[in-house]
């Protein structure tokens, strides 16, 4: 089966034409809530969010899909081993739907800080058991599954073309390398449902035809990307590490389900590095946004930071690199801020700039160009009322939120307010002198006295 990838989507995305004529199907694979989120993770999302801003931009309307993973989610992907949202319960001294429900809470704020877009449609594996079973069931029905001491598993040797998306043969599936086979018959065959271990209760667990237990982990997004976007839709989403394993797992369940490809386009976001590493959650040792914020960053300059490479090439992270994006950042709001103030009249945005920017990020979602373009508006002959309008039009897919920034009010010290208050009197009594060495006295101190027709104000030099 022919499949769209990376090759065709430079040359298609400006040109793009959904399946369905009145929305544009996007599916991005959500986080497994045992844990917080890290800005490896999030850079992924802040891809995504990049990409559904883009294909707005164009005038198609998204309908945008993430999961969240409370169920089913194995620390191998050879599907065995423990349940990460019961080994979460166990660190976090809290159940599993407790600490679902937190580590949900707070990935959420996470999209929020970053000033991300909420999907249309958020769905946990956990509400959605009863359309996993029902998508198990006809899978077995045509015949591609089989039932072993532990589960339900998927019969990949029943498709001839399994493992395309990462141009896979069965041999060299990772998954299948790692682990003895058990009772699976081929080495990349996968769970669809897992069955309870005897004598064990587990927290989540549910009936099923073929005995209690629990979805395995790909059967979720399959299931609910099909009830929310239809079993073929436009375009699903991950993290490079879904490739071999998870989205491959998924096309062969939905292949097997519906006869039909499950997804147009495929796109993944790259890892963020970190000294020459990979930044994951297994290490235990791993950045949240908030460890960020902590450090007085501000998490739109994490964003910017995202916007200066590739969505698919990986990008390393230092406080170096971080500092030099809110430096950058902080540049671009004083300028947005300045051309604000000076602009007062409406202007449309420039069409020649407009045009380059529109250019970059249909060009597989070329932000470090279109970045540039931007740059090259700052320095511009263009008036002010020019320039804030184009930016306005180019933040529509940057995200950075620069209409709504305010520069932070600063904390003028009760010295520097009795200082000025008595240079004030001075004036009023025309003592000159006095007034000139209380200014210099306020000068040395950081701050500047400015007398208006409106009264004094006092500014941080």
């Amino acid at each position: 089966m022919d499949i769209l990838l990376y090759d065709n989507w430079e040359r298609k995305l400006r040109s793009f034409q959904p399946l369905r004529q009145d929305w544009v199907g996007l599916y991005c694979c959500g986080p497994t809530v045992y844990d917080y989120a890290h800005i490896g993770n999030l850079r992924t999302y802040l891809f995504e969010d990049v990409l559904r801003r883009t294909l707005e931009f164009n005038g198609h309307t998204v309908r945008h899909v993430i999961n969240i993973t409370d169920v089913g989610h194995l620390v191998s992907d050879a599907d065995d081993g423990e349940d990460k949202m019961e080994k979460g319960s166990r660190k976090a001294g809290e159940s599993a739907w407790d600490i679902a429900e937190r580590f949900t809470v707070a990935f959420k704020q996470d999209l929020h800080s970053l000033n991300m877009l909420p999907p249309q449609i958020w769905c946990k594996a956990t509400d959605h058991i009863a359309e996993q079973i029902a998508f198990i069931s006809t899978i077995e029905e045509k015949g591609y599954t089989y039932i072993t001491a532990d589960g339900v598993y998927f019969d990949t040797s029943k498709q001839d073309n399994y493992g395309y998306l990462a141009r896979l043969n069965r041999e060299g599936q990772e998954a299948g390398k790692r682990v003895a086979l058990g009772d699976k018959r081929n080495a990349t065959d996968f769970a669809l449902w897992k069955f309870s271990p005897a004598g064990e209760t587990r927290q989540m667990e549910w009936d099923s035809p073929w005995g209690r237990g629990f979805p395995g982990w790909h059967i979720e997004c399959s299931a609910m990307s099909a009830k929310y976007l239809e079993p073929w839709f436009d375009i699903h989403c991950g993290g490079e590490d879904h490739i071999p394993i998870h989205h491959t797992n998924e096309i062969a369940q939905t292949e097997a389900c519906y006869g039909t490809r499950l997804a147009n386009f495929w796109m993944h976001g790259y890892f963020l590095q970190i000294d020459a590493g990979k930044m994951s959650k297994s290490s235990g040792d791993f950045l949240r946004l908030q460890t960020l914020i902590d450090q007085r960053m501000d998490p739109l300059a994490y964003r910017y930071l995202c916007l200066t490479a590739h969505y698919r090439s990986q990008l390393n992270f230092s406080w170096e690199a971080l500092t030099a994006a809110q430096t950058a950042l902080q540049r671009l709001r004083d300028n947005y801020l300045s051309w604000a103030g000076e602009a007062d009249t409406a202007a449309e945005p420039d069409a020649g700039f407009t045009e380059r920017f529109h250019t970059e990020i249909n060009a597989d979602l070329n932000l470090p160009r279109a970045l540039a373009v931007v740059w090259e508006l700052a320095k511009s002959s263009l008036s002010p009322a020019v320039k804030k309008a184009t930016l306005d039009r180019f933040d529509l897919v940057l995200g950075l939120d620069l209409q709504n920034w305010q520069p932070p009010q600063q904390i003028i010290p009760d010295e520097v307010h009795a200082l000025a208050e008595r240079r004030r009197i001075s004036r009023e009594n025309k003592n000159w002198a006095e007034a000139d060495a209380l200014r210099n006295e306020l000068r040395e101190l950081g701050y500047e006295v400015e007398d208006t027709a409106g009264g004094m104000t006092i500014k941080p030099l």
